[in-house]
Protein backbone atom coordinates (compact mmCIF):
# COMPACT_ATOMS: atom_id res chain seq x y z
CA UNK A 1 0.00 0.00 0.00
CA UNK A 2 1.34 3.42 -0.94
CA UNK A 3 1.52 6.45 2.03
CA UNK A 4 -2.15 7.93 0.94
CA UNK A 5 -3.87 4.34 0.72
CA UNK A 6 -2.78 4.18 4.56
CA UNK A 7 -3.39 7.84 5.37
CA UNK A 8 -7.09 6.59 4.08
CA UNK A 9 -7.19 3.91 6.20
CA UNK A 10 -6.39 5.50 8.92
CA UNK A 11 -8.90 8.27 8.77
CA UNK A 12 -11.80 5.74 8.47
CA UNK A 13 -10.26 4.09 11.48
CA UNK A 14 -10.37 7.19 13.13
CA UNK A 15 -13.68 8.13 12.91
CA UNK A 16 -14.80 4.52 13.89
CA UNK A 17 -13.02 5.84 16.91
CA UNK A 18 -10.56 2.70 16.52
CA UNK A 19 -7.78 4.87 17.35
CA UNK A 20 -4.79 1.88 17.73
CA UNK A 21 -5.78 0.66 14.24
CA UNK A 22 -5.35 4.98 13.02
CA UNK A 23 -2.20 4.90 14.47
CA UNK A 24 -0.89 1.87 12.96
CA UNK A 25 -2.12 2.66 9.92
CA UNK A 26 -0.66 6.80 10.13
CA UNK A 27 2.83 5.09 11.45
CA UNK A 28 3.09 2.87 7.93
CA UNK A 29 2.18 6.10 6.21
CA UNK A 30 4.65 7.89 8.08
CA UNK A 31 7.37 4.92 7.59
CA UNK A 32 6.77 6.16 3.92
CA UNK A 33 6.30 9.63 3.70
CA UNK A 34 8.29 10.84 6.89
CA UNK A 35 7.90 14.00 5.35
CA UNK A 36 4.35 14.64 5.51
CA UNK A 37 3.30 16.84 8.21
CA UNK A 38 -0.50 15.95 7.72
CA UNK A 39 0.32 12.02 8.98
CA UNK A 40 2.28 13.39 11.80
CA UNK A 41 -0.63 15.92 12.69
CA UNK A 42 -3.47 12.97 12.20
CA UNK A 43 -1.54 10.25 14.25
CA UNK A 44 -1.78 13.24 17.38
CA UNK A 45 -5.22 13.54 17.07
CA UNK A 46 -5.28 10.00 17.80
CA UNK A 47 -2.92 9.76 20.70
CA UNK A 48 -4.84 13.05 22.11
CA UNK A 49 -8.32 11.05 21.71
CA UNK A 50 -6.47 8.24 23.76
CA UNK A 51 -5.38 10.72 26.48
CA UNK A 52 -1.83 10.01 25.64
CA UNK A 53 -0.36 13.62 25.78
CA UNK A 54 2.93 13.07 25.46
CA UNK A 55 2.74 11.11 22.22
CA UNK A 56 0.42 13.84 20.83
CA UNK A 57 2.70 16.76 22.00
CA UNK A 58 5.58 14.74 20.00
CA UNK A 59 4.17 14.70 16.60
CA UNK A 60 2.41 17.95 17.38
CA UNK A 61 6.00 19.47 17.78
CA UNK A 62 7.06 17.47 14.42
CA UNK A 63 4.28 18.53 12.66
CA UNK A 64 5.33 22.27 13.16
CA UNK A 65 8.44 21.06 12.82
CA UNK A 66 8.09 20.07 9.26
CA UNK A 67 4.98 22.72 7.97
CA UNK A 68 5.92 25.63 10.24
CA UNK A 69 3.12 27.69 8.58
CA UNK A 70 0.64 25.76 9.20
CA UNK A 71 -2.09 26.89 11.96
CA UNK A 72 -3.24 23.40 12.47
CA UNK A 73 0.06 21.99 13.44
CA UNK A 74 -0.08 24.66 16.71
CA UNK A 75 -3.49 23.40 17.44
CA UNK A 76 -2.18 19.92 17.47
CA UNK A 77 0.79 20.87 19.72
CA UNK A 78 -1.30 23.43 21.75
CA UNK A 79 -4.04 20.68 22.50
CA UNK A 80 -1.15 18.14 23.80
CA UNK A 81 0.15 20.67 26.30
CA UNK A 82 -3.36 21.67 27.42
CA UNK A 83 -4.07 18.20 27.75
CA UNK A 84 -0.74 18.05 29.92
CA UNK A 85 -1.84 20.90 32.18
CA UNK A 86 0.75 23.21 31.01
CA UNK A 87 -1.41 25.83 30.42
CA UNK A 88 0.76 28.86 29.89
CA UNK A 89 2.41 27.21 26.92
CA UNK A 90 -0.76 25.94 25.34
CA UNK A 91 -1.33 29.68 25.70
CA UNK A 92 1.63 30.81 23.90
CA UNK A 93 1.38 28.03 21.04
CA UNK A 94 -2.04 29.25 20.16
CA UNK A 95 -1.15 32.82 19.88
CA UNK A 96 1.43 31.70 17.64
CA UNK A 97 -1.06 29.59 15.30
CA UNK A 98 -3.65 32.46 15.42
CA UNK A 99 -0.82 34.90 14.07
CA UNK A 100 -0.70 32.85 11.07
CA UNK A 101 -4.39 32.43 11.09
CA UNK A 102 -6.18 35.07 12.98
CA UNK A 103 -9.69 33.41 12.04
CA UNK A 104 -9.10 30.03 12.90
CA UNK A 105 -12.31 29.17 14.87
CA UNK A 106 -10.99 26.04 16.70
CA UNK A 107 -7.44 27.98 17.61
CA UNK A 108 -9.60 30.98 18.94
CA UNK A 109 -11.90 28.10 21.18
CA UNK A 110 -9.07 26.46 22.51
CA UNK A 111 -7.25 29.60 23.69
CA UNK A 112 -10.32 30.64 25.66
CA UNK A 113 -10.93 27.52 27.29
CA UNK A 114 -6.69 27.55 28.08
CA UNK A 115 -7.05 30.73 29.75
CA UNK A 116 -10.55 29.82 31.34
CA UNK A 117 -8.23 26.50 32.67
CA UNK A 118 -5.24 29.18 34.11
CA UNK A 119 -8.03 31.40 35.84
CA UNK A 120 -9.46 28.31 37.42
CA UNK A 121 -5.87 26.78 38.29
CA UNK A 122 -5.07 30.65 40.28
CA UNK A 123 -8.74 30.89 41.74
CA UNK A 124 -8.52 28.88 44.77
CA UNK A 125 -10.05 30.96 47.09
CA UNK A 126 -13.96 30.83 48.10
CA UNK A 127 -14.26 28.58 45.14
CA UNK A 128 -12.48 25.66 47.07
CA UNK A 129 -15.61 24.92 48.65
CA UNK A 130 -17.41 23.67 45.77
CA UNK A 131 -15.02 20.52 45.11
CA UNK A 132 -15.89 17.10 44.15
CA UNK A 133 -17.20 16.39 47.76
CA UNK A 134 -19.49 19.18 47.93
CA UNK A 135 -23.08 17.41 47.24
CA UNK A 136 -21.42 14.69 49.91
CA UNK A 137 -21.65 17.49 52.65
CA UNK A 138 -24.58 19.05 51.21
CA UNK A 139 -26.28 15.59 52.55
CA UNK A 140 -24.71 15.13 55.75
CA UNK A 141 -26.00 18.54 56.69
CA UNK A 142 -29.70 18.47 57.63
CA UNK A 143 -30.41 22.22 56.48
CA UNK A 144 -28.10 21.64 53.31
CA UNK A 145 -29.80 18.47 52.23
CA UNK A 146 -33.44 20.04 50.57
CA UNK A 147 -31.02 22.01 48.49
CA UNK A 148 -30.10 18.69 46.47
CA UNK A 149 -33.72 18.48 45.66
CA UNK A 150 -33.58 21.77 43.22
CA UNK A 151 -32.42 20.57 39.72
CA UNK A 152 -31.80 24.33 38.91
CA UNK A 153 -29.49 25.05 41.66
CA UNK A 154 -27.94 21.15 41.15
CA UNK A 155 -27.00 22.86 38.25
CA UNK A 156 -25.29 25.98 39.10
CA UNK A 157 -23.38 23.98 41.77
CA UNK A 158 -21.77 22.07 38.60
CA UNK A 159 -21.07 25.16 36.58
CA UNK A 160 -19.20 26.58 39.75
CA UNK A 161 -16.93 23.42 40.03
CA UNK A 162 -16.17 23.72 36.28
CA UNK A 163 -15.66 27.02 36.29
CA UNK A 164 -14.84 28.78 40.17
CA UNK A 165 -14.94 32.59 38.26
CA UNK A 166 -19.08 31.16 37.47
CA UNK A 167 -19.42 32.05 41.46
CA UNK A 168 -19.72 35.72 41.25
CA UNK A 169 -22.36 35.31 38.62
CA UNK A 170 -24.47 32.91 41.09
CA UNK A 171 -24.11 34.69 43.84
CA UNK A 172 -27.43 36.88 43.47
CA UNK A 173 -29.19 33.69 43.97
CA UNK A 174 -29.31 33.92 48.03
CA UNK A 175 -29.46 29.64 48.20
CA UNK A 176 -26.02 30.03 46.80
CA UNK A 177 -25.25 32.36 49.75
CA UNK A 178 -27.07 29.97 51.94
CA UNK A 179 -25.17 27.15 50.44
CA UNK A 180 -21.53 28.68 50.62
CA UNK A 181 -22.27 29.46 54.27
CA UNK A 182 -23.59 26.42 55.42
CA UNK A 183 -20.20 25.12 53.58
CA UNK A 184 -17.82 27.24 55.65
CA UNK A 185 -19.61 26.23 59.03
CA UNK A 186 -21.76 29.25 59.65
CA UNK A 187 -25.17 29.53 59.94
CA UNK A 188 -27.41 28.94 56.61
CA UNK A 189 -30.83 29.18 55.74
CA UNK A 190 -32.98 26.44 54.62
CA UNK A 191 -34.73 26.08 51.08
CA UNK A 192 -38.08 26.81 53.17
CA UNK A 193 -36.56 30.61 53.13
CA UNK A 194 -36.60 31.09 49.83
CA UNK A 195 -40.27 30.51 48.55
CA UNK A 196 -40.36 30.12 44.57
CA UNK A 197 -36.25 29.37 45.00
CA UNK A 198 -36.81 27.03 42.03
CA UNK A 199 -38.14 29.26 39.64
CA UNK A 200 -35.08 29.71 36.74
CA UNK A 201 -35.21 33.57 37.43
CA UNK A 202 -34.02 33.34 40.76
CA UNK A 203 -37.15 35.81 42.07
CA UNK A 204 -39.44 34.74 44.62
CA UNK A 205 -43.09 33.70 43.15
CA UNK A 206 -46.22 35.62 44.16
CA UNK A 207 -48.43 34.55 46.85
CA UNK A 208 -52.06 35.92 46.82
CA UNK A 209 -51.67 38.38 43.94
CA UNK A 210 -54.72 38.40 41.62
CA UNK A 211 -54.01 36.87 37.83
CA UNK A 212 -52.67 39.72 35.54
CA UNK A 213 -54.18 40.03 32.35
CA UNK A 214 -52.49 38.96 29.23
CA UNK A 215 -51.00 41.07 27.70
CA UNK A 216 -51.40 41.16 24.23
CA UNK A 217 -48.24 40.73 21.59
CA UNK A 218 -46.46 43.98 20.65
CA UNK A 219 -46.09 43.97 16.57
CA UNK A 220 -43.31 42.78 15.60
CA UNK A 221 -41.32 46.40 14.65
CA UNK A 222 -39.89 46.63 11.32
CA UNK A 223 -36.23 46.01 11.02
CA UNK A 224 -34.06 48.16 9.14
CA UNK A 225 -32.00 45.65 6.50
CA UNK A 226 -28.66 47.30 5.31
CA UNK A 227 -28.52 48.42 1.69
CA UNK A 228 -25.11 46.21 0.72
CA UNK A 229 -21.74 48.51 -0.33
CA UNK A 230 -20.87 48.97 -3.56
CA UNK A 231 -18.43 46.40 -3.09
CA UNK A 232 -20.53 43.67 -2.23
CA UNK A 233 -22.34 44.03 -5.33
CA UNK A 234 -19.41 43.80 -7.18
CA UNK A 235 -18.71 40.35 -5.36
CA UNK A 236 -22.13 39.01 -6.42
CA UNK A 237 -21.23 40.13 -9.99
CA UNK A 238 -17.78 39.13 -10.62
CA UNK A 239 -19.43 35.51 -9.70
CA UNK A 240 -22.02 35.85 -11.90
CA UNK A 241 -19.39 36.82 -14.88
CA UNK A 242 -17.26 33.69 -13.77
CA UNK A 243 -20.12 31.50 -13.87
CA UNK A 244 -20.05 32.71 -17.92
CA UNK A 245 -16.44 32.30 -18.04
CA UNK A 246 -17.19 28.47 -16.96
CA UNK A 247 -19.31 27.82 -19.57
CA UNK A 248 -17.18 29.02 -22.27
CA UNK A 249 -14.15 26.97 -20.98
CA UNK A 250 -16.18 23.82 -21.15
CA UNK A 251 -17.18 25.05 -24.41
CA UNK A 252 -13.58 25.43 -25.32
CA UNK A 253 -14.33 28.79 -26.26
CA UNK A 254 -11.04 30.18 -24.81
CA UNK A 255 -11.18 33.92 -26.10
CA UNK A 256 -14.35 34.27 -24.92
CA UNK A 257 -13.63 32.51 -21.26
CA UNK A 258 -10.64 34.67 -21.35
CA UNK A 259 -12.44 37.82 -21.51
CA UNK A 260 -15.34 36.95 -18.92
CA UNK A 261 -12.72 36.11 -16.41
CA UNK A 262 -10.78 38.89 -16.97
CA UNK A 263 -14.06 41.25 -16.29
CA UNK A 264 -15.03 39.16 -13.19
CA UNK A 265 -11.29 39.67 -11.61
CA UNK A 266 -11.94 43.39 -12.71
CA UNK A 267 -14.98 43.34 -10.04
CA UNK A 268 -13.58 41.42 -7.55
CA UNK A 269 -9.65 41.55 -7.65
CA UNK A 270 -9.94 39.04 -4.34
CA UNK A 271 -11.19 36.27 -5.85
CA UNK A 272 -8.39 33.86 -6.47
CA UNK A 273 -10.26 31.03 -8.03
CA UNK A 274 -10.86 33.68 -11.15
CA UNK A 275 -7.34 33.62 -11.80
CA UNK A 276 -6.62 30.03 -11.16
CA UNK A 277 -9.99 29.20 -13.80
CA UNK A 278 -7.85 32.27 -15.91
CA UNK A 279 -4.91 30.31 -15.70
CA UNK A 280 -6.62 26.85 -16.89
CA UNK A 281 -7.62 28.89 -20.36
CA UNK A 282 -3.93 29.80 -20.93
CA UNK A 283 -2.76 26.06 -19.73
CA UNK A 284 -5.41 24.46 -22.98
CA UNK A 285 -4.43 27.24 -25.58
CA UNK A 286 -0.66 26.05 -25.12
CA UNK A 287 0.28 29.43 -23.46
CA UNK A 288 2.26 27.81 -20.96
CA UNK A 289 4.35 31.17 -19.89
CA UNK A 290 1.06 32.81 -19.54
CA UNK A 291 -0.60 30.37 -16.98
CA UNK A 292 2.57 30.43 -14.88
CA UNK A 293 2.02 34.41 -14.56
CA UNK A 294 -1.51 33.97 -14.18
CA UNK A 295 -1.23 31.02 -11.17
CA UNK A 296 1.88 33.64 -9.50
CA UNK A 297 -0.09 36.29 -9.15
CA UNK A 298 -3.22 34.13 -7.62
CA UNK A 299 -0.88 32.65 -5.04
CA UNK A 300 -0.04 36.07 -4.53
CA UNK A 301 -2.93 37.64 -3.59
CA UNK A 302 -4.51 34.47 -1.90
CA UNK A 303 -1.34 34.86 0.58
CA UNK A 304 -2.76 38.52 0.82
CA UNK A 305 -6.18 37.60 1.64
CA UNK A 306 -5.61 34.43 3.09
CA UNK A 307 -7.38 32.66 0.75
CA UNK A 308 -8.13 28.31 1.31
CA UNK A 309 -5.09 26.73 0.99
CA UNK A 310 -6.92 24.17 -1.21
CA UNK A 311 -6.83 27.02 -3.84
CA UNK A 312 -3.02 28.20 -3.29
CA UNK A 313 -2.52 24.28 -3.64
CA UNK A 314 -4.37 23.88 -6.71
CA UNK A 315 -2.66 27.24 -8.56
CA UNK A 316 1.18 25.59 -7.85
CA UNK A 317 0.00 22.04 -9.23
CA UNK A 318 -1.10 24.28 -12.07
CA UNK A 319 2.48 25.92 -12.13
CA UNK A 320 3.47 22.11 -12.32
CA UNK A 321 1.89 21.51 -14.79
CA UNK A 322 2.80 23.91 -17.31
CA UNK A 323 6.71 23.59 -16.48
CA UNK A 324 6.12 19.28 -17.21
CA UNK A 325 4.35 20.75 -20.96
CA UNK A 326 7.60 22.61 -21.53
CA UNK A 327 9.51 19.66 -20.80
CA UNK A 328 11.38 21.84 -18.01
CA UNK A 329 10.94 18.59 -15.13
CA UNK A 330 13.06 20.13 -12.44
CA UNK A 331 10.66 23.41 -12.49
CA UNK A 332 7.51 20.71 -12.84
CA UNK A 333 9.09 18.59 -9.58
CA UNK A 334 9.89 21.60 -7.52
CA UNK A 335 5.82 23.48 -8.10
CA UNK A 336 4.35 19.76 -7.66
CA UNK A 337 6.04 19.37 -4.65
CA UNK A 338 4.89 22.83 -3.12
CA UNK A 339 1.07 22.14 -4.07
CA UNK A 340 1.78 18.81 -1.82
CA UNK A 341 2.67 20.86 0.83
CA UNK A 342 -0.11 22.90 1.12
CA UNK A 343 -2.71 20.17 0.29
CA UNK A 344 -2.03 16.78 -1.04
CA UNK A 345 -4.00 14.83 -3.42
CA UNK A 346 -3.56 11.96 -5.30
CA UNK A 347 -3.26 13.21 -8.55
CA UNK A 348 -0.62 16.07 -8.18
CA UNK A 349 1.22 12.93 -6.07
CA UNK A 350 0.97 10.93 -9.08
CA UNK A 351 2.33 13.60 -11.72
CA UNK A 352 5.06 14.09 -9.18
CA UNK A 353 5.95 10.52 -9.41
CA UNK A 354 5.77 10.92 -12.87
CA UNK A 355 7.93 13.56 -13.59
CA UNK A 356 10.22 12.29 -11.14
CA UNK A 357 10.30 9.37 -13.55
CA UNK A 358 10.69 10.96 -16.25
CA UNK A 359 13.60 13.43 -15.62
CA UNK A 360 15.51 9.89 -14.44
CA UNK A 361 15.24 8.67 -17.59
CA UNK A 362 15.97 11.98 -19.44
CA UNK A 363 18.85 12.08 -16.67
CA UNK A 364 19.87 8.30 -17.47
CA UNK A 365 19.79 9.38 -21.61
CA UNK A 366 21.72 11.88 -21.36
CA UNK A 367 24.60 10.32 -19.04
CA UNK A 368 24.60 7.47 -21.79
CA UNK A 369 27.59 7.11 -24.16
CA UNK A 370 28.94 3.93 -25.43
CA UNK A 371 32.76 4.80 -25.72
CA UNK A 372 32.93 5.99 -22.42
CA UNK A 373 31.44 2.24 -21.48
CA UNK A 374 33.74 0.37 -23.19
CA UNK A 375 36.69 2.42 -21.66
CA UNK A 376 35.24 1.70 -17.92
CA UNK A 377 34.82 -1.90 -19.15
CA UNK A 378 38.15 -2.17 -19.88
CA UNK A 379 39.60 -0.86 -16.66
CA UNK A 380 37.22 -3.28 -14.93
CA UNK A 381 38.69 -6.16 -16.83
CA UNK A 382 42.37 -5.06 -15.95
CA UNK A 383 40.93 -4.96 -12.12
CA UNK A 384 39.46 -7.97 -12.15
CA UNK A 385 42.95 -9.67 -13.30
CA UNK A 386 44.81 -8.24 -10.65
CA UNK A 387 41.34 -9.36 -7.95
CA UNK A 388 40.89 -6.20 -7.48
CA UNK A 389 36.81 -7.67 -7.20
CA UNK A 390 35.27 -4.26 -5.57
CA UNK A 391 36.95 -1.72 -7.33
CA UNK A 392 36.13 -4.13 -10.23
CA UNK A 393 32.41 -3.72 -9.96
CA UNK A 394 32.24 -0.04 -10.01
CA UNK A 395 33.70 0.22 -13.12
CA UNK A 396 31.15 -2.89 -14.12
CA UNK A 397 28.50 -0.07 -12.58
CA UNK A 398 30.00 2.61 -14.61
CA UNK A 399 29.94 0.67 -17.47
CA UNK A 400 26.25 -0.19 -17.12
CA UNK A 401 25.24 3.45 -16.59
CA UNK A 402 26.82 4.67 -19.33
CA UNK A 403 25.11 1.36 -21.48
CA UNK A 404 22.93 -0.59 -19.83
CA UNK A 405 21.97 -2.71 -22.95
CA UNK A 406 25.20 -4.68 -23.52
CA UNK A 407 25.44 -7.70 -21.71
CA UNK A 408 28.95 -7.91 -21.16
CA UNK A 409 29.26 -5.54 -18.45
CA UNK A 410 26.66 -7.36 -16.51
CA UNK A 411 28.32 -10.43 -17.33
CA UNK A 412 31.67 -9.07 -15.64
CA UNK A 413 30.08 -7.96 -12.95
CA UNK A 414 27.78 -11.30 -11.87
CA UNK A 415 31.79 -12.47 -12.17
CA UNK A 416 33.20 -10.19 -9.27
CA UNK A 417 29.83 -10.71 -7.33
CA UNK A 418 30.36 -14.45 -7.41
CA UNK A 419 33.95 -13.68 -6.30
CA UNK A 420 32.63 -11.72 -3.54
CA UNK A 421 29.86 -14.18 -2.70
CA UNK A 422 27.19 -11.83 -3.19
CA UNK A 423 24.95 -14.53 -5.16
CA UNK A 424 22.02 -13.15 -5.37
CA UNK A 425 23.61 -9.82 -7.11
CA UNK A 426 25.53 -12.21 -9.30
CA UNK A 427 22.52 -13.78 -10.19
CA UNK A 428 20.46 -11.28 -11.31
CA UNK A 429 22.89 -9.64 -13.32
CA UNK A 430 23.46 -13.07 -14.76
CA UNK A 431 19.41 -12.95 -15.99
CA UNK A 432 19.57 -9.42 -17.01
CA UNK A 433 22.55 -10.25 -18.77
CA UNK A 434 20.50 -13.29 -20.84
CA UNK A 435 17.47 -11.38 -21.21
CA UNK A 436 19.46 -8.58 -23.08
CA UNK A 437 21.10 -11.39 -25.12
CA UNK A 438 19.61 -14.53 -24.85
CA UNK A 439 22.52 -15.85 -27.25
CA UNK A 440 25.73 -15.07 -24.56
CA UNK A 441 26.65 -18.03 -23.93
CA UNK A 442 29.06 -16.35 -20.67
CA UNK A 443 25.59 -15.30 -18.92
CA UNK A 444 24.72 -19.16 -19.32
CA UNK A 445 28.01 -20.32 -18.12
CA UNK A 446 28.23 -17.88 -15.15
CA UNK A 447 24.59 -18.50 -13.90
CA UNK A 448 25.30 -22.41 -14.19
CA UNK A 449 28.29 -21.66 -11.79
CA UNK A 450 25.73 -19.53 -8.73
CA UNK A 451 23.46 -22.56 -9.01
CA UNK A 452 26.09 -25.39 -8.68
CA UNK A 453 27.38 -22.84 -5.52
CA UNK A 454 23.51 -23.08 -3.98
CA UNK A 455 23.71 -26.61 -4.58
CA UNK A 456 20.68 -26.49 -7.44
CA UNK A 457 22.03 -29.13 -9.18
CA UNK A 458 19.11 -29.78 -11.40
CA UNK A 459 18.41 -26.22 -12.48
CA UNK A 460 22.56 -26.02 -13.30
CA UNK A 461 22.82 -28.56 -15.12
CA UNK A 462 19.47 -27.40 -17.08
CA UNK A 463 21.44 -24.02 -17.27
CA UNK A 464 24.49 -25.97 -18.60
CA UNK A 465 22.37 -27.59 -21.54
CA UNK A 466 20.92 -24.14 -22.53
CA UNK A 467 24.62 -22.92 -22.75
CA UNK A 468 25.64 -25.77 -24.99
CA UNK A 469 21.77 -24.72 -27.20
CA UNK A 470 23.45 -21.27 -27.87
CA UNK A 471 27.26 -22.55 -28.22
CA UNK A 472 26.88 -23.19 -31.91
CA UNK A 473 30.85 -22.80 -32.61
CA UNK A 474 31.57 -24.84 -29.62
CA UNK A 475 34.20 -22.75 -28.60
CA UNK A 476 32.90 -22.90 -24.68
CA UNK A 477 32.18 -26.99 -24.51
CA UNK A 478 35.00 -28.28 -22.15
CA UNK A 479 33.86 -25.09 -19.75
CA UNK A 480 30.69 -26.34 -19.82
CA UNK A 481 31.49 -29.87 -19.61
CA UNK A 482 33.46 -29.07 -16.75
CA UNK A 483 30.59 -27.89 -14.98
CA UNK A 484 28.46 -30.71 -15.90
CA UNK A 485 31.01 -33.01 -14.58
CA UNK A 486 31.60 -31.15 -11.14
CA UNK A 487 27.65 -31.31 -10.38
CA UNK A 488 27.90 -35.09 -11.39
CA UNK A 489 30.69 -35.84 -9.01
CA UNK A 490 28.46 -33.94 -6.06
CA UNK A 491 25.67 -35.71 -6.61
CA UNK A 492 27.45 -38.89 -6.67
CA UNK A 493 28.69 -38.42 -3.44
CA UNK A 494 26.06 -41.04 -1.23
CA UNK A 495 25.75 -40.45 1.89
CA UNK A 496 28.22 -39.77 4.70
CA UNK A 497 29.75 -42.22 6.16
CA UNK A 498 30.22 -42.66 9.97
CA UNK A 499 33.39 -43.24 12.16
CA UNK A 500 34.37 -46.92 11.64
CA UNK A 501 31.74 -47.54 9.58
CA UNK A 502 32.26 -49.82 5.61
CA UNK A 503 30.96 -48.01 2.43
CA UNK A 504 28.34 -51.04 2.53
CA UNK A 505 27.23 -50.27 6.36
CA UNK A 506 26.53 -46.48 4.72
CA UNK A 507 24.50 -47.31 1.71
CA UNK A 508 22.24 -49.54 4.20
CA UNK A 509 21.74 -47.19 6.95
CA UNK A 510 20.58 -44.73 4.06
CA UNK A 511 18.30 -47.22 2.89
CA UNK A 512 16.80 -47.38 5.86
CA UNK A 513 15.65 -44.43 6.13
CA UNK A 514 11.45 -43.92 5.43
CA UNK A 515 11.78 -41.19 2.82
CA UNK A 516 13.93 -43.48 0.76
CA UNK A 517 11.77 -46.17 1.55
CA UNK A 518 8.61 -44.37 0.25
CA UNK A 519 10.14 -43.43 -2.84
CA UNK A 520 11.31 -46.88 -3.58
CA UNK A 521 7.97 -47.96 -3.26
CA UNK A 522 6.16 -45.78 -5.31
CA UNK A 523 5.21 -47.61 -9.33
CA UNK A 524 5.66 -44.34 -10.72
CA UNK A 525 9.02 -43.69 -9.33
CA UNK A 526 9.95 -47.55 -10.12
CA UNK A 527 8.77 -46.94 -13.88
CA UNK A 528 11.05 -43.66 -13.90
CA UNK A 529 14.25 -45.13 -12.58
CA UNK A 530 13.63 -48.15 -14.99
CA UNK A 531 13.27 -46.06 -17.87
CA UNK A 532 15.91 -43.65 -17.32
CA UNK A 533 18.57 -47.13 -16.51
CA UNK A 534 17.26 -47.49 -20.34
CA UNK A 535 17.49 -44.52 -21.90
CA UNK A 536 19.83 -41.58 -21.25
CA UNK A 537 17.80 -39.47 -22.81
CA UNK A 538 14.56 -39.62 -20.87
CA UNK A 539 16.83 -39.73 -17.40
CA UNK A 540 17.23 -35.43 -18.87
CA UNK A 541 13.51 -35.07 -19.54
CA UNK A 542 12.55 -36.58 -15.75
CA UNK A 543 14.96 -34.10 -13.99
CA UNK A 544 12.95 -31.21 -15.51
CA UNK A 545 9.75 -32.35 -13.03
CA UNK A 546 10.90 -30.63 -10.26
CA UNK A 547 9.07 -33.31 -7.73
CA UNK A 548 11.09 -36.08 -9.40
CA UNK A 549 14.32 -34.19 -9.17
CA UNK A 550 14.22 -34.34 -5.57
CA UNK A 551 13.12 -37.49 -5.32
CA UNK A 552 16.50 -38.55 -7.48
CA UNK A 553 18.67 -36.33 -5.51
CA UNK A 554 17.49 -38.35 -2.31
CA UNK A 555 18.46 -41.40 -3.89
CA UNK A 556 21.84 -40.53 -5.20
CA UNK A 557 22.27 -38.91 -1.84
CA UNK A 558 21.38 -42.49 0.02
CA UNK A 559 23.75 -44.45 -2.60
CA UNK A 560 21.02 -46.01 -4.12
CA UNK A 561 21.33 -44.90 -7.60
CA UNK A 562 24.32 -42.90 -9.52
CA UNK A 563 24.02 -40.20 -12.26
CA UNK A 564 26.78 -39.26 -14.89
CA UNK A 565 27.54 -37.58 -18.08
Amino acid sequence: MSAEEYKAEGNKAFLAKDYPTAIDHFTKAIELDPTNHVLFSNRSACYASQKNYEKALEDGEKTVELKADWSKGYGRKATALFGLGRYPEANDVYEEGLKIEPTNVQLQKGLQDTKQAMEKEASMGIGQFFGPDVFTKMAANPKLAPLLAQPDLVEKIRAIQANPNALNQHMQDPRIMSLLMGLMGLDARGPEDFPGASEEDDTPAPTSAAPKKAEEPKAEEPKDEEMPSEEELNKKEALKVKDLGNASYKARKFEEALEHYTKAWELDSTNVSILTNKAAVYFEMGNFDECIKTCEEAIDVGREHRADYKLIAKALGRIGNAYAKQNKLPEAIKYYGKSLAEHRTPDILAKLKEAEKAKAKADKEAYRDVALSAEARDRGNVLFKKSDFVEAVKEYTEAIKRDDTDPRAYSNRAACYTKLMAINEALKDCETCISLDPKFVKGYIRKAAIQFLKKEYTECLETCQKAKDVDVEKKNTAEIDGQINKVYTEMNRGPERREGETEAETIARAQQDPEVQRIMSDPAMRSILQQMQEDPQAAQDHMKNPMVAANIRKLVAAGIIRVGN
